[in-house]
C-alpha cells in the first residue's frame, strides 16, 4: 500500500493535507487520500446530477461551479462513468509515474473523452490552488477555471461574470478551508435561483453559511444521515474528530468513533 502522507495538523487537530493541492498534477493527491478510502466526492454525483436534472433543461441550469475544486475531481465524476476507485488506480500506477505533468494532462485529456457520458455538463472551477485548476482545464474536465482566493479578496471581474452563468454550485469538502466570506462573495453574482449542494464535515459547523443562504433566500435542507469521507490519518486525529462532534452536541458511535470522518449534505435551494 502507498505510504500516507504525514502532514501538520490544522486549528481544529483535522490532518493539513493543503500541499498535495499544489502539486502540478493529482499523483499526490491521490498518493495521500486514496489509501484513506477517500471517498466523498462518489456520494455527491447522484446528489448533484439530480439537483442539475431538477432545475431545468437550459444551458444555465447545466453548468455547475465546483467550489474548492482542486484537481477537477468532481467534474470528472460528474461528466464521465469513471468512479473515483478508477481514477486512484489510474494516478498511482507505475505506468504513469514517469510521465511530466503535461504529459499526464494531454493523455488524460483523451482518456476523459473517452469515458464522458453527461457532455451536457458544464463545469467551472474555483480554487485557490493555480497548479491544481491549471491540470483541471489542461485535462479537460473544467470549461474555465479561477485560481482565486474568496476568503481573502472579492471575486475577479472574469470570475464575477461566469458566476452569473450558473446553475448549481457544488462544494465536497471545501467548507473549513472557506466560509461565510466566501459564499457572501459568490452570492453576490450568483443568480437568485442558484441550488447548491455542499458536503461539510460533522467538526464543522455550517450554521454562519446557511443565515447567508437565507438572506439570498435560499432555502436550506440537510439530507438524512452521513456519508463516510476518509479514514484518519492516526489516534490523534481520530480523538480531535470525535471530541469536535461531541462539542458540537453530536454522537460520534459507529461514525468517528469507528474510524472515519463523516459528512453531512446540506442541499440549498430557492424559497418556494
Amino acid at each position: 500500500m502507498t505510504s500516507i502522507v504525514r502532514a501538520a495538523r490544522t486549528a481544529t487537530s483535522k490532518a493539513d493535507f493543503s500541499g498535495i493541492y499544489t502539486a502540478p498534477d493529482p499523483r499526490p493527491y491521490f498518493t495521500a487520500l486514496a489509501p484513506l478510502e477517500y471517498q466523498v466526492p462518489a456520494h455527491a454525483v447522484p446528489v448533484v446530477r439530480a439537483e442539475v436534472d431538477a432545475a431545468g433543461r437550459d444551458a444555465r441550469a447545466r453548468t455547475l461551479l465546483d467550489l474548492c475544486c482542486s484537481y477537477g475531481i468532481n467534474a470528472a465524476l460528474l461528466r464521465t462513468s469513471i468512479g473515483l476507485p478508477a481514477l486512484g488506480a489510474r494516478y498511482t500506477a507505475p505506468a504513469v509515474a514517469e510521465l511530466s505533468p503535461d504529459a499526464l494532462a494531454a493523455a488524460d485529456a483523451a482518456f476523459f473523452g473517452a469515458w464522458m457520458n453527461r457532455p451536457d455538463l458544464r463545469v467551472l472551477g474555483l480554487d485557490a490552488s493555480a497548479p491544481a485548476v491549471g491540470y483541471a482545464v489542461r485535462a479537460g474536465l473544467l470549461e474555465h477555471g479561477f485560481a482565486e482566493d474568496l476568503e481573502t479578496a472579492a471575486p475577479s471581474p472574469e470570475l464575477a461574470a461566469a458566476l452569473t452563468t450558473v446553475g448549481t454550485v457544488v462544494c465536497t469538502g471545501g467548507v473549513g478551508y472557506v466560509g461565510p466570506r466566501t459564499f457572501t462573495r459568490l452570492l453576490a453574482h450568483l443568480p437568485s435561483d442558484v441550488r447548491l449542494v455542499v458536503f461539510v464535515l460533522r467538526v464543522f459547523a455550517y450554521d454562519e453559511i446557511v443565515e447567508v443562504l437565507e438572506a439570498h433566500d435560499l432555502v436550506t435542507h440537510r439530507l438524512p444521515g452521513t456519508v463516510r469521507q476518509r479514514r484518519f490519518v492516526d489516534a490523534e486525529e481520530q480523538a480531535a474528530a470525535v471530541a469536535d462532534v461531541r462539542a458540537r452536541g453530536l454522537d460520534p458511535a459507529g461514525k468517528e468513533s469507528a474510524g472515519w470522518f463523516h459528512a453531512e449534505c446540506h442541499v440549498s435551494r430557492p424559497a418556494p
